[in-house]
């Protein structure tokens, strides 16, 4: 199985599907008005993904090639009615809020992908872990933008009055293509100064090994 640490950081950061492989953006843009929708349609994806994944890891034997992509489309909409029906049980102004969206879960890019790419080649324990942090991943890009637009855009953080200050922008479709635009510029720098610091770090290490190797050996053929 693939190491807990490797799939962490494709879920989260490496591959994260929102801001790294832009998908589901029709939520992204659609439902990050407030930070709590990020979260609610996040988790709901989450528990999708994870859900799917393990069963689309226990069946990739038995589901036939020219039938795959329609038997993942049917396992995920059976978790999507699950989640459906529990929010609308439970936490019905969440269902409310979320409306439209919530159904198309069923089509969303990034669980298929997941099915399809990780789930039906790899073992249960790997694929569940794969969609938690891919769901975590989604999660928390969708919280951070709806942080972003409901404190600029309503002047309140989680539904909190912070301020009677607000820039309503923010709270518009063109809004969320900036906040979302600014996001993905702000985590593509961050990340790629991070890789140059980490391929200068490997390098300098390789370097250092390479060279202690080349004194040893030095010193070999002298004292010989």
């Amino acid at each position: 199985m693939m190491k807990v640490k490797d799939i962490a950081l494709d879920g989260l950061v490496r591959q994260n599907p929102t801001l790294r492989l832009v998908l589901g953006t029709c939520p992204t843009l659609a439902l990050t008005t407030l930070a709590f929708n990020g979260i609610g349609m996040g988790l709901a994806v989450t528990f999708v993904l994870i859900c799917s994944n393990v069963l689309v890891s226990l069946l990739r034997n038995v589901i036939p090639d020219k039938v795959r992509i329609p038997a993942f489309v049917l396992i995920i909409a059976t978790f999507v009615t699950i989640v459906s029906l529990v929010l609308d049980k439970f936490m019905p102004d969440l269902y409310e809020t979320l409306g439209v969206y919530l159904p198309l879960i069923v089509v969303n890019c990034i669980i298929l992908a997941r099915a399809e790419s990780f789930a039906s080649h790899n073992k249960v324990g790997a694929a569940a872990l794969d969609g938690l942090f891919m769901g975590l991943g989604f999660t928390i890009a969708l919280t951070l933008m709806g942080i972003v637009r409901e404190v600029l855009g309503k002047g309140s953080f989680f539904g909190i009055k912070l301020w009677n200050f607000k820039i309503e922008f923010f709270a518009s479709a063109a809004g969320a293509f900036l906040t979302y635009g600014l996001l993905i510029a702000i985590f593509t720098v961050v990340y790629n100064a991070l890789e140059r610091k980490a391929r200068r770090k490997n390098f300098s290490g390789a370097f250092a090994i390479h060279s202690e190797e080349q004194q040893l050996a030095k010193e070999g053929v002298n004292n010989g």
